[in-house]
Order: structure tokens, then C-alpha cells, then sequence
């Protein structure tokens, strides 16, 4: 129901976030990728699920419309590879106005392979950024807006495109080490990068708004030609090679 008192609280137990309109399904405690060759549909659908705007979106079959809207922010975070990040020193940009551990925070950016850029400052944690991180490059800057997320532990999280200004190196190594700190926990993330994609538990192919076929990435791979096509960027008609990490500015 959606009338009466909002909700705050979360599901009891993890609870399964559905999106009606695509059919994706976003299994509890299991890290989802969801692939498509539109990105203003990938990008819908996360916004549906994150509670943004009018949806049929359930979570633990209860629409997100019955929730109270601050509450449901806590805890479905929608992160974007481009988030605003406001000058001040690295341990605040990351923990906003919540006061976290150096231990926990420094988990947080080695699960964003971003231990190098404190390391690269001249007080660390405390070091300085300006406005929007423009002292670092854009791929540190998107590493940096990952840790913030991971680093704000969200019942959900939903990532877009996080690991798009990367070069394949440290692309790789945050694929891995965001599967192993978000175990157990739901996530979902819009990517078409195979490193991704091979560490998700499940992928969601999505055709004209559709999720067409569900699997591991191997199984789709060997079963959905268009799939293949899609994240094998030699075969892809348009594309492009990947920015090397330090040129994404």
C-alpha cells in the first residue's frame, strides 16, 4: 500500500528489487549487472530502482512510492561516475557528514583501487582537493566517487558505468575488489565492460527496455550472439578504444 504513514525502515530480511517495466529482477545479497546497448534505458531502469520519479518499482514486493523519501535515499544509493565531488580534504569528500574510521575509509578506496591517490597527497586523508577533484585526473576522480559510495554501505546500491574513464589495468583490479567488498550484499551495476561483467553473480541483457536474457557472462556469451557483440568491443560496429586512466580529465 501507498497510502498512510511512509516507511523508513528497510525490508527485515533482503528482499528482491523489481522493475516491472524492464522485468529485471535485482537478487538480494548477489551482485547483478545489468548490460544494454542503449545507455539512456540502462540508465532508466537505475534511476526506477533508485525511487527516482514515478514507478511500479517494488522492493520486497512494497512500491518504493510508499517509503519515505529521505529514508529510501539511505538506503538505495544511486551513484554516477560523474557525482559532484566539493573541495575540501579527501576524508570528508568521501564521508560527507558522517565521521568514519581512517581504517574504514581506507577500506573504501582500497576497494576502489584509490589507496594511491591519499597516498599521493601531502597530509593523506587530509590532504586537499578542489572543487569537483580537479587536482587529480578523471579516472582518480571516478575512483574516488566509487569509494564514496562503497564507503556509504547502502542496503542497495546501484552503480552506473563505474569504471568507464579506467584504463583495463586498474579496471580490472576494481571489478574484482568491488565483487569481494559488495558480497553478501545487493548491488546492481550498469556496465558494458566484460571485466565487470565476469565478476557479477548474474547479468541482465536489456534489448528496446526489455531484459531479454538473464545468465553469467560466460553463459551469455555462448548463447546470445547480440550479447557478444555488445561486450566484445573488437566486434562492437562503434567502438572505441578505451582512455587511458590519466587522460579522462
Amino acid at each position: 500500500p501507498t497510502t498512510g504513514r511512509p516507511r523508513l525502515d528497510p525490508p527485515k530480511t533482503p528482499a528482491e528489487l523489481y522493475d516491472p517495466d524492464s522485468g529485471l529482477t535485482v537478487t538480494p545479497g548477489r551482485v547483478t549487472a545489468l548490460v544494454g546497448v542503449r545507455p539512456e534505458e540502462t540508465r532508466a531502469v537505475a534511476e526506477r530502482l533508485a525511487g527516482h520519479g514515478a514507478s511500479a518499482v517494488t522492493w520486497g514486493g512494497t512500491p518504493l512510492a510508499a517509503w519515505d523519501r529521505d529514508a529510501l535515499r539511505r538506503h538505495l544509493l544511486l551513484a554516477d561516475h560523474d557525482a559532484y565531488l566539493f573541495a575540501g580534504d579527501l576524508r570528508t569528500a568521501l564521508s560527507g557528514r558522517t565521521d568514519r574510521p581512517g581504517d574504514t575509509v581506507r577500506a573504501a578506496l582500497d576497494a576502489a583501487a584509490a589507496t594511491d591517490i591519499a597516498d599521493g597527497l601531502p597530509d593523506g586523508l587530509d590532504g586537499h582537493l578542489d572543487d569537483q577533484a580537479r587536482n587529480v585526473s578523471g579516472g582518480q576522480r571516478q575512483r574516488l566517487r566509487l569509494a564514496r559510495a562503497l564507503l556509504a554501505e547502502p542496503e542497495v546500491l546501484l552503480l552506473v558505468e563505474p569504471t568507464s574513464a579506467l584504463d583495463a589495468h586498474t579496471e580490472a583490479t576494481v571489478a574484482t575488489r568491488l565483487a569481494a567488498h559488495r558480497r553478501g550484499r545487493t548491488t546492481l551495476v550498469v556496465t558494458t565492460s566484460p571485466l565487470v561483467l565476469a565478476q557479477a553473480d548474474e547479468v541482465a541483457h536489456l534489448d528496446d527496455g526489455k531484459v531479454r536474457a538473464t545468465g553469467t557472462h560466460g553463459e551469455l556469451l555462448a548463447t546470445r550472439p547480440a550479447y557478444a557483440a555488445l561486450v566484445l568491443r573488437g566486434t562492437a560496429p562503434d567502438a572505441a578504444p578505451r582512455p587511458l586512466e590519466g587522460d579522462a580529465r
